[in-house]
């Protein structure tokens, strides 16, 4: 019994290191994507550009997937539904962005006029129309289901809570729209390869760097699949104290993880963006320091 008792104050500090551990994380992602989206809109030339504008999609979109509260049923609905969509709106902009390095590297004389501001704004909608698709399917079996005492109950709001009822659903849902994206990847980094083995000099680089991304791309969606299969992993295992820290590992490997990807992509590997980050996280100091180095 007094070896059962001087447990339990190890499994408390145990969980609030982790807990620890996971908001510092969040906290570090939040400001990291807070930064780059004000660069992002800080930079009038980064708003006419088809890859910066859907960076900064991804950016809004995973930013809003780690706020979570207690309060009504009914309250939640409202706020999650746009939460939900925008878990979707993740992958099929890294799809599309993908798509937008194999138009600038495949066909260069039709980048601007398939990738303009007007035609990514299109692209947008478009995507957003997608990502409803899941979303409208598993909210509307979730309405037809659910008692109207329960719309009253105080919840965690989360995704969780509505996948209780029909995981397998919304996880059929996403691994179809993950497969048709994979192909899409796939297709894109076949045809880039193509042309790096017969490009030479400049060309060479550019299309070698565009290779890259759509390889992370590729690596940053595969992770967004592994968080479909993370439910049934941890039904699988039956020991409670082993499940806790499988969800722990998943959360922070598979759905953390990912997310931080998108400005390592963007944020740092592009020079331009990368040069305007360094003026605003060094408040104007990295400008003056280059104008004193040029004199």
């Amino acid at each position: 019994m007094a070896a059962n008792n001087s447990l339990v104050p190890y499994d408390f500090f145990q969980q609030d290191i982790k807990l620890i551990i996971v908001q510092v994380l969040i906290m570090i992602f939040l400001c990291i994507n807070l930064l780059l989206i004000i660069t992002f809109f800080k930079k009038e030339c980064f708003h006419g550009t088809a890859r910066y504008i859907l960076f900064a999609v991804t950016l809004l979109s995973d930013s809003l997937f780690n706020f979570n509260i207690t309060i009504h049923v009914w309250l939640c609905i409202i706020i999650i539904i746009p939460v939900y969509l925008y878990s979707t709106v993740t992958p099929v902009t890294l799809t599309a962005m993908t798509l937008e390095r194999y138009v600038a590297i495949c066909m260069p004389l039709r980048h601007g006029e398939l990738c303009s501001t007007r035609s990514t704004v299109r692209c947008i909608i478009i995507i957003h129309c997608l990502s409803s698709i899941p979303c409208i399917v598993i909210f509307g079996n979730f309405f037809a289901s659910a008692s109207l005492s329960f719309y009253k109950q105080y919840q965690l709001c989360a995704m969780e809570m509505f996948d209780i009822r029909q995981s397998h659903l919304r996880t059929a849902i996403y691994q179809l729209q993950f497969l048709i994206m994979c192909i899409i990847i796939i297709f894109s980094y076949v045809k880039i390869m193509k042309v790096a083995k017969a490009a030479s000099g400049e060309n060479k680089k550019l299309t070698t760097k565009g290779l890259k991304t759509v390889v992370l791309h590729g690596f940053q969606l595969l992770l967004c699949l592994i968080q479909l299969w993370c439910p049934f992993i941890e039904a699988a295992i039956l020991n409670i104290s082993l499940v806790r820290n499988v969800k722990y590992m998943n959360y922070v490997l598979f759905y953390l993880a990912p997310k931080c990807l998108s400005p390592l992509i963007y944020g740092i590997r592009d020079e331009c963006f990368f040069n305007a980050l360094k003026i605003y996280a060094s408040f104007g100091m990295y400008t003056r320091n280059v104008i004193r180095i040029a004199k």
